[in-house]
């Protein structure tokens, strides 16, 4: 499956943790940790951003409405319990399936969940990083340099550092000093 996703099995008895672990796994996911305390959890799930938890309702320290409050905003939970349990849980980041387990079920949503994660992974290293004040004033001192010298427009002066930075294949800030320092001289 090539999942990014941290995948996390949760319930109180070793047993039940075992065999919902071994469903994932024959089913192509890869699961990073099989526990049966909410404090494992969270242990494991420290130093990471976001992942999925597959637990069960109540475990030995926590319930899982606790758990969720401990973890980060990334992590999404799904919750394995009878219906009656379920009718009381409706928290942000959970979804929850009725017991007794239907594995297709059960896969049809770690897959959907997984991909949701994978997506929002996707999204947030895809945006571009913020640039500083100094990086910003870099451009700005550049474009004014270009307006003056070349009696262009400021958009002229955006896209000529721009094109001389794609087609240099070096960074728009680089590329701005450079030109930059080139007038200085």
């Amino acid at each position: 499956m090539g999942s990014l996703v941290h995948i996390f099995v949760l319930f109180p008895k070793q047993e039940q943790t075992r065999s919902i672990r071994n469903l994932l796994v024959r089913n192509g996911f890869e699961v990073t940790a099989a526990c049966v305390t909410g404090s494992q959890i969270m242990q494991r799930a420290e130093s990471l951003e976001d992942g999925l938890i597959v637990c069960g309702y109540k475990f030995a320290d926590m319930v899982c409405s606790e758990l969720r409050e401990y973890l980060p905003d990334g992590f999404r939970m799904i919750v394995l319990a009878p219906q009656a349990s379920l009718e009381f849980l409706d928290i942000r980041g959970m979804e929850y399936l009725p017991m007794p387990l239907k594995p297709p079920l059960l896969m049809e949503k770690v897959r959907e969940m997984s991909d949701a994660l994978n997506n929002a992974q996707k999204k947030k290293q895809q945006r571009p990083r913020q640039r500083t004040r100094e990086e910003l004033e870099i451009i700005e001192e550049t474009k004014k340099l270009l307006m003056k010298n070349n009696r262009i427009s400021e958009q002229e002066a955006h896209e000529y550092i721009q094109r001389r930075s794609m087609n240099s294949g070096v960074g728009l800030i680089e590329m701005a000093k450079m030109i930059r320092d080139s007038y200085r001289y």
